[in-house]
């Protein structure tokens, strides 16, 4: 299917800084202009080139993964102009002891490659950063000299796609009139951790430079220098890999370039274009090969080769359907796959994670209601993966979740659970409003699940009727004025504000929508960084930001919601933490756990163009075209047994002309705004 990209005459059409429209929901400021560091380029990258005094110095850091290795960049530019790095490089299925959850070999390197050159037998000086540059692959250009002869130095840093290794490419690049010598001298470093601390034994580190030696680089010639940093197990039957550095470099840029090309976001912003490529990125990345299959892992220093009811599950689970990522797909269903023989017939908890490749668990909060947050996600992925071998594997693991959830049902009808996500962090009584709207959610789509697989009809009709009843009881509840606004109570007795309140908004729970909506963006939750965890307090979390972003839109608050995630995309996208959504502060340091980018596009799919699935071959749409768009598309939509686009464009009198196409098929409906589109192929 022919994919539809933004054109040049687009991307000059709109600033490369974001705007935030007036917003004055809930008596909330306008929303300012994001400060934005960084501008977006045709290639689809980002590049940062304003080094001037005000704006150095600068640090910052992301993550970037493959299967057998991730590395965490922290770079920046000093106040003279000169670029710093060094590398945290964390090898997942190199099992340290004890093996627990943060178990992944990690070690962190400070290689200085140019410092490490001579240039006619002179070191090279006087460092100056002209660009750095993100598409997928960081890279950073500099001039240096030596004696007053100049050359230029790109350097492009990035994780192998499959092996357990992290590469720096460095382009030498003469722009001086003279002859000269560039000499790159033997680098080898070569360690073995304490064979005490390794599951399988020492692992042995290996940091060398591939090509040493002298060359003659006549002006405007290059030579480039290959550096690698990697670890092995020769206790698992591992040893040195021999690392072709140009085919790494191709594999990593081919992995960006496949991404990119599915399931493309098509607005006349292209800020949120350009955020919405890059959050996939980092959501599919984060894959590892473990010896428990394909598991998809949060990242952050600390969350390996391992999953979690919520990160994975939940989370980043439902969306790789859409996006038609083979490993997104089976290391969803793996982590199902590995849920699912935690089923017993006591109906003990689920552990909220499953640890070191398979092997463990980790259940430390206690029931944090894992089994809403399973049964949510894996009813929605195998709804639009549309497979119906993979949902009747799932359809055990569904039900026993659901019916854990009704074995916790309290007097009042809602759902008792020990704590939430947040694990404590924050109090979230005997029963909170997020795990019972995802079991709300959940049965409703195991309803269609079950329609698709031929379960009895009193099966499927209990279930849409435990939803209602649940509905009601989650109103009666948590339904409270908090505040002053008519919104919810977190749990029973909790009287300040809490960010999850948006929570029913994704499961189409709208009756406090508008009261939810003035709390949510007033002073006392919504900050520059997005949404604070709890009225009161500095700590915000992205994934309840990222909830409330996609829950506003899905029910129609479009421009109150659009004007937050302009300013959100430009902040995460070309601010000053840059390229991802982000974990959480002061937790984690703002770490780029790969779960909330997953968020992050959800927010598009099922907020924006209002995308829920329905059956294997069915899902409604209802689209929420902002005042100042005629058109936006989803091209290269994966799931229901096909692959389409979905297009919205303005018609007269104020409706919608939606239309879904397949190869050369096309099927077009014309709706009011606001008005649902139930789509079957």
């Amino acid at each position: 299917m022919k994919r539809f990209w933004t054109t040049a005459a687009l991307w000059a059409a709109f600033a490369c800084v974001a705007t935030a429209a007036v917003s004055t929901v809930g008596g909330a400021r306008a929303e300012e202009p994001a400060a934005t560091r960084w501008t977006l380029e045709p290639n689809g990258g980002i590049a940062w080139t304003d080094f001037s005094a005000a704006r150095v110095p600068h640090n910052d850091h992301l993550e970037a993964s493959g299967e057998r290795v991730s590395t965490v960049f922290r770079y920046g530019v000093d106040e003279k102009g000169a670029f710093r790095l060094n590398r945290s490089v964390v090898w997942p299925m190199l099992r340290t002891i004890p093996n627990n959850t943060h178990a992944s070999l990690t070690i962190r390197f400070d290689y200085d490659l140019p410092s490490k050159m001579t240039l006619d037998g002179k070191p090279l000086a006087n460092e100056k950063t002209l660009r750095v540059a993100l598409n997928g692959i960081l890279s950073v250009v500099g001039r240096f000299d030596a004696d007053g002869k100049p050359v230029e130095i790109e350097r492009r840093f990035f994780p192998s796609t499959t092996g357990p290794f992290v590469c720096e490419r460095a382009t030498v690049k003469n722009v001086g009139t003279e002859t000269v010598v560039l000499s790159v001298p033997e680098l080898r470093d070569v360690n073995q951790t304490d064979p005490k601390r390794g599951v399988n034994g020492a692992y042995t580190t290996v940091a060398a430079i591939a090509n040493p030696g002298e060359s003659t680089l006549k002006p405007g010639e290059s030579a480039t220098v290959n550096f690698a940093i990697q670890a092995f197990s020769e206790g698992k039957g591992e040893k040195e890999a021999t690392i072709d550095f140009a085919a790494e470099e191709a594999a990593r840029a081919a992995f960006v370039s496949e991404i990119w090309s599915k399931l493309v976001v098509e607005t006349p912003e292209p800020i949120l274009n350009a955020a919405f490529a890059f959050a996939k990125i980092r959501a599919s990345e984060s894959i590892y090969r473990t010896a428990g299959g394909l598991m998809h892992g949060p990242g952050g220093e600390s969350y390996y080769a391992a999953i979690w009811a919520n990160d994975q599950a939940e989370y980043v689970n439902p969306f790789f359907p859409y996006l038609g990522y083979a490993k997104g797909n089976e290391s969803a269903l793996n982590s199902y796959r590995h849920f699912a023989r935690f089923m017993n017939d006591d109906f003990r908890p689920i552990p909220s994670s499953i640890i070191a490749e398979g092997i463990d668990i980790w259940n430390g909060a206690g029931d944090r209601g894992d089994a809403a947050m399973i049964a949510y996600g894996a009813a929605r992925y195998a709804l639009v993966r549309g497979d119906e071998a993979e949902a009747r594997e799932l359809w055990p693991l569904i039900a026993w979740c659901l019916e854990y959830c009704n074995r916790k049902t309290t007097a009042d009808g809602v759902v008792a659970s020990d704590c939430d996500e947040l694990e404590r962090r924050f109090p979230a009584g005997d029963a909170n409003l997020c795990t019972s709207v995802l079991y709300y959610d959940a049965l409703l789509s195991a309803a269609a699940l079950g329609r698709e697989l031929g379960e009895p009809k009193e099966t499927t009709d209990r279930l849409v009727e435990t939803a209602a009843s649940l509905r009601e009881c989650v109103e009666k509840h948590f339904g409270r004025n908090v505040r002053g606004f008519e919104t919810y109570q977190y749990y029973d007795g909790c009287e300040k504000l809490r960010s999850w309140i948006c929570v029913p908004f994704i499961a189409g729970i709208d009756e406090r929508a508008e009261g939810t909506i003035a709390a949510l963006f007033s002073d006392r939750l919504w900050t520059k960084d997005g949404l604070l965890t709890e009225e009161g307090s500095k700590t915000f979390w992205d994934r309840s930001t990222l909830y409330a972003l996609r829950g506003v839109l899905a029910v129609g608050a479009t421009e109150k919601g659009l004007d937050k995630l302009r300013y959100y995309s430009a902040t995460r996208l070309l601010g000053d933490h840059v390229p991802y959504p982000i974990e959480a502060w002061p937790e984690g340091s703002q770490r780029h756990l790969s779960a909330e980018s997953g968020l992050y596009c959800r927010i598009y799919v099922e907020g924006l163009f209002g995308i829920r699935p329905t059956g294997f071959r069915s899902f409604d749409a209802t689209p929420r075209l902002p005042e100042g768009w005629d058109h936006m598309a989803l091209r290269g939509v994966c799931g229901f047994g096909s692959e389409f686009d979905l297009t919205v464009d303005r018609a007269d009198l104020g409706k919608l002309r939606v239309s879904v196409i397949r190869g050369t098929e096309t099927y077009t409906t014309t709706i009011n705004e606001g008005e649902t589109w139930s789509f079957k192929f």
